[in-house]
């Protein structure tokens, strides 16, 4: 199976002009642990995450480092983190140029790429245009929906599933996350509704696609509060934990 078999194509983002506060509102409301940040044209310069909001001069947990350990990290890298500490743009404090794939990479190398880099996400591009997200979250979903004896998607499928996303993805009502997988002609659903008739909309949507056989709903109710950060894959890249201060951290 290739990435645009499993992506998740309908990914919220945010620009890099946008105010740190507008990102958190915005993983809050929809229940995420990172948005990919694009330009006017699509195209991914940057990602936040969770981990962003770690090391906050707002909530108190910024870097308190004493005049030996300042010295020992050298003075970019505490210019780099009291900008990223202090800022108030996404493009401030979000990870320029991160880890993509694109949408015919096979599954194997995504994971490998996963692994190697410790991350739960990894946006998928064409060209430099974001068009998809790929977490662990569809790797799960994959393995469920698996039929030992059924076919790999097959073109016929793609294009079933590229007509689904599009019936659905212009929708005022249409799901957050929504991800949509085609076997035989059978379309699977998944992502996050905010009320039945929403999810209903979503079902009858994907019914009257010419060359649907039939829908299976996984669409999930969006939950009043959001779930832990693993449920979200979110935390995509880690900062360094602050090692405890010794007596001769402390400033003079």
């Amino acid at each position: 199976m290739l990435a645009h078999q499993i992506m998740t194509s309908d990914v919220i983002t945010v620009g890099a002009d946008s105010t740190i506060v507008e990102a958190a509102d915005i993983m809050l409301r929809h229940h995420i642990g990172g948005l990919p940040v694009v330009d006017a044209a699509g195209n991914l310069t940057g990602i936040i995450s969770e981990g962003d909001f770690i090391r906050r001069a707002e909530i108190g947990t910024q870097r308190k480092r004493g005049r030996w350990l300042g010295f020992l990290v050298g003075h970019d890298r505490i210019a780099s983190d009291f900008v990223h500490e202090h800022g108030r743009k996404v493009g401030e404090i979000m990870t320029p140029d991160p880890v993509t794939v694109t949408e015919d990479a096979p599954l194997d190398q995504i994971a490998q790429i996963m692994e190697s880099n410790g991350i739960k996400r990894l946006p998928v591009v064409r060209g430099k245009r974001l068009v998809g997200m790929v977490t662990r979250s569809d790797f799960l979903a994959a393995v469920a929906g698996l039929d030992r004896h059924a076919p790999n998607p097959s073109v016929a499928d793609d294009d079933l599933r590229r007509a689904v996303s599009a019936a659905i993805g212009q929708a005022s009502w249409r799901p957050y996350r929504l991800n949509v997988s085609v076997r035989d002609g059978v379309v699977s659903l998944r992502g996050v509704v905010n009320s039945d008739k929403s999810r209903r909309a979503a079902v009858v949507a994907a019914e009257n696609v010419p060359g649907v056989l039939d829908v299976r709903d996984s669409l999930e109710q969006a939950p009043s509060n959001p779930p832990p950060e693993e449920e979200l894959g979110g935390g995509d890249f880690v900062s360094l934990q602050q090692e405890p201060p010794t007596r001769d951290d402390e400033p003079l």
